[in-house]
């Protein structure tokens, strides 16, 4: 007896983060940097040097008391689609040490490749990519907790978000040895989406109509993958990068700056286009 095979569309990992759920308490970003290997300077007051695959920024609604408003922002490495694959910082990567994946949607690093050039650091539309000024270098006995599934990363290359890669390729390696062709949800988290005690990031198939994020987003493949949810929006969505990265959130003004609004349009006043 000849078995049906069926056939399922690409995977489009991506995540869904809800704005007025998070409380800004950073455990997304130390479980990011305990998973994934990530170095640490002894002065992390340092934006400039230091590195954080995923940063929690803070929103204001620019108002005084009582009228007051914030919002906390984590934003990781936003894995734009780009037109057709060609996210911003894969079309100007001259290594290819950086390059977009059809089968998961996921915008990888290859480490050994990089040569510290920098350019996707300059293309990227998000500060999403850190660059390396320093071999990493933990405290005696704080080797012990690095991750065997991610490397180390050297001085003088560029790093970023992953969508802990590492857990993808454990869950895909189990689920050929159990004869599943298609990876189930629970089996594939990333570390932040577990860590996040609100319950505010939600990580999963976008194309998967049976996963979480799916339902939460409804993304619209026939409007550039725009979410039918109307409290849903992306980060400069405006600029076209087709990212899988949706926030949440049922304050417009929230979502009026996480498209770059200028500053005179949050308050109702109408922006008109320079020729």
């Amino acid at each position: 007896m000849k078995h049906e095979q069926k056939h399922y569309p690409p995977m489009r990992f991506g995540m869904a983060i809800d704005l007025d759920k998070c409380t800004g308490c950073g455990a997304c970003m130390a479980a990011c940097m305990a998973e994934n290997n990530i170095p640490f300077r002894e002065d992390e007051s340092d934006k400039l040097v230091s590195i954080t695959w995923m940063r929690m920024f803070e929103l204001s609604n620019g108002k005084t008391f009582p009228d007051m408003d914030t919002c906390y922002l984590p934003r990781p490495c936003q894995h734009c689609e780009g037109h057709g694959g060609h996210s911003p910082c894969v079309s100007v990567c001259p290594a290819t040490a950086t390059d977009y994946s059809r089968e998961t949607g996921i915008v990888s690093q290859i480490y050994t490749r990089c040569f510290g050039c920098r350019y996707c650091m300059g293309a990227c539309p998000y500060h999403a990519r850190y660059f390396n000024w320093w071999d990493p270098a933990w405290p005696d006995g704080m080797e012990k907790y690095l991750s065997p599934n991610v490397s180390v990363r050297m001085r003088g290359v560029v790093e970023k978000c992953s969508f802990c890669f590492h857990r993808y390729q454990l869950a895909k390696n189990k689920a050929y040895l159990d004869g599943d062709r298609r990876i189930p949800e629970a089996a594939y988290q990333t570390a932040c989406s577990q860590a996040c005690p609100a319950g505010a990031i939600v990580f999963g198939d976008l194309n998967n109509p049976e996963h979480q994020i799916h339902q939460i987003v409804k993304p619209d493949p026939e409007k550039g993958n725009n979410a039918r949810n109307p409290r849903a929006f992306r980060l400069l969505e405006r600029l076209g990068t087709n990212t899988k990265v949706y926030y949440l959130s049922s304050r417009e003004w929230v979502r009026r700056a996480g498209d770059n609004y200028l500053a005179h349009e949050m308050t109702g006043q109408v922006s008109k286009p320079h020729h």
